[in-house]
C-alpha cells in the first residue's frame, strides 16, 4: 500500500491527485493488477473510505464535478457498491453471524486437522508453488493492500484450486486488509464461493491472470481448478429473508453526553457534536474484534492513528478506550455522569457485535446508546435487497437525492 498515513489530509491529498483519473482512464484500467507499488489506475482511497476519513459522497462528487456522468459511470459505480454490499448486509445480518459462528467452527477444525493447518499455513505464507497466488499473499502480509481483481482470483484459487475452507480464506483477508470491512469482506468471498449469487461461483482462468496482470504472471490452465462447483449446497436452505433496516436510536442533545469515536466514521465534523453536553469522550479501538486470530499490527496502527486523527480535526480530548470487556463501556459513561454515548452509525459486523453485547449493562445504568447515521447510507440501503443491478437502477435517483446531479 503506497499510502500508509491513516488521516484526513492523507486521503484526501489521494483523492485530489486520482481525480483526474477518475474517467475514462480508469473506466479503461481499472481491471489490471500492475503490483504492489504500481497500482497507478485504481484510487487505493479504501482505506480511507472504509473509514470515512473521506467519504463516499465528497468522492462521487469530485469525480462528478471532473469527468461528468458519463465519463465518471463507472468510477461511480464501484463507490456506490460499497454502500451496497453495506446495506445489502444490514438487510441480512444472518448471513454475517452466519459467517462469525462458522469461522469459530472452522478455526476448531484447524486446530486438530495437521494437513489442514500445514496446508493454510503455506497458503498465508505465499508458499504453494504457484507464482500469482504466491505473490498476493506475500503482497497483503506486507502491504495491507491487494488490487479488487486479485482479491477475486486469489479467493478463487483458495476455495476451488487449493480446496480450502472459504471462511479461513477470508479471515486472512480481514486480518491484513488495511480496508478490511466486514461486508465487503464476508459478501466479495460469498460472491466468489458462489454463495452470494447462488450457483454462479468466479473461476480464476489463466488467460484472465495473464491478460489483467499485464503478463507478470502467466500461469497454465492446469495448475487452476477447471471444475469449479459453487458452494451453495452449505446452505440448502438458501439466503436468509430481508428483514427491516435497523432503526438508531437518536441522540438527545438535552442528555448529558459520552461521546465515543470509533473507525466507523472519520468525519465527526460532519455531526452537529457542538449541540450536545458532552460530558466525556474516548477513542475506542476494536480492530482486535475482527478474528479470533491475531490481527496484522499494521490494521491495528492504521485504526490508532485514524482514531487520533478524527478525535484532533473534531477538538476533543479522547481518552483511549479498547473493546475488551462490554461492560466497561457502561462503566465509563457511568463515572462521566452521562446518560447517553453517541456515536456516529455502526454497521453490521464485530464492533456491533459488541456493542450490542454491551446492551445489558448499559440499560442497567440507564445510559441510552444513540447514533447518528449518514443521509448516504439512507439512499442507498433500502434499495440493497436483491443483486447490484437494483441499486444500480436507483443511482440517477440517488445522486440527485444527495444534491449532486
Amino acid at each position: 500500500m503506497p499510502h500508509t498515513e491513516a488521516t484526513r489530509a492523507a486521503g484526501t491529498q489521494i483523492l485530489a491527485d486520482f481525480t483526474p483519473r477518475m474517467g475514462r482512464r480508469y473506466a479503461n484500467g481499472r481491471n489490471t493488477d500492475r503490483g504492489s507499488g504500481a497500482h497507478r489506475d485504481v484510487s487505493t482511497l479504501s482505506p480511507y473510505l472504509r473509514r470515512r476519513l473521506v467519504t463516499e459522497r465528497e468522492t462521487v462528487a469530485a469525480a462528478l464535478d471532473e469527468h461528468g456522468p458519463e465519463a465518471a459511470e463507472k468510477f461511480v459505480q464501484e463507490v456506490i457498491w460499497r454502500g451496497y454490499f453495506k446495506g445489502w448486509m444490514e438487510r441480512r445480518p444472518q448471513v454475517w453471524a452466519s459467517y462469525r459462528d462458522g469461522l469459530d467452527d472452522d478455526l476448531a477444525v484447524l486446530d486438530t486437522d495437521r494437513r489442514l493447518r500445514r496446508d493454510v499455513a503455506r497458503a498465508e505464507a505465499g508458499e504453494t508453488g504457484l507464482d500469482c497466488f504466491d505473490a498476493w499473499a506475500r503482497e497483503l502480509a506486507e502491504t495491507g493492500y491487494l488490487h479488487n481483481h486479485a482479491r477475486m482470483w486469489f479467493a478463487s484459487i483458495w476455495i476451488f484450486t487449493l480446496d480450502l475452507p472459504w471462511r479461513l480464506g477470508a479471515d486472512f483477508f480481514y486480518r491484513h486488509l488495511l480496508d478490511g470491512d466486514p461486508a465487503s469482506n464476508t459478501l466479495g468471498w460469498r460472491w466468489v464461493a458462489g454463495l452470494h449469487t447462488r450457483g454462479k461461483p468466479y473461476k480464476a482462468q489463466a488467460w484472465n491472470i495473464a491478460k489483467f496482470t499485464d503478463g507478470r504472471f502467466a500461469p497454465r490452465e492446469a495448475d487452476l481448478a477447471a471444475d469449479v462447483q459453487g458452494l451453495d449446497h452449505l446452505e440448502p436452505e438458501g439466503l436468509p429473508q430481508v428483514q427491516p433496516l435497523r432503526r438508531p436510536v437518536p441522540p438527545d442533545p438535552q442528555v448529558p453526553t459520552a461521546l465515543l469515536v470509533t473507525e466507523e466514521d472519520g468525519c465527526l465534523e460532519d455531526f452537529p457534536c457542538t449541540n450536545f453536553d458532552i460530558r466525556a469522550a474516548a477513542s475506542l479501538s476494536a480492530s482486535h474484534l475482527r478474528s479470533p486470530r491475531e490481527v496484522s499490527g499494521d490494521v491495528a496502527d492504521f485504526e490508532a492513528c485514524a482514531l487520533a486523527d478524527t478525535a484532533r480535526r473534531a477538538g476533543i480530548e479522547a481518552v483511549p478506550l479498547r473493546a475488551g470487556v462490554p461492560g466497561d463501556l457502561a462503566r465509563w459513561a457511568s463515572r462521566a455522569g452521562a446518560r447517553q454515548i453517541v456515536t456516529p452509525y455502526v454497521p453490521t459486523g464485530p464492533l456491533r457485535d459488541w456493542l450490542e453485547a454491551a446492551q445489558p449493562a448499559l440499560a442497567q445504568a440507564g445510559i441510552t446508546l444513540a447514533e447518528w447515521q449518514r443521509d448516504w447510507d439512507g439512499l442507498i440501503w433500502p434499495h440493497a435487497t436483491a443483486g447490484f443491478f437494483k441499486v444500480k437502477k436507483q443511482i440517477p435517483r440517488i445522486l440527485h437525492a444527495a444534491g449532486l446531479s
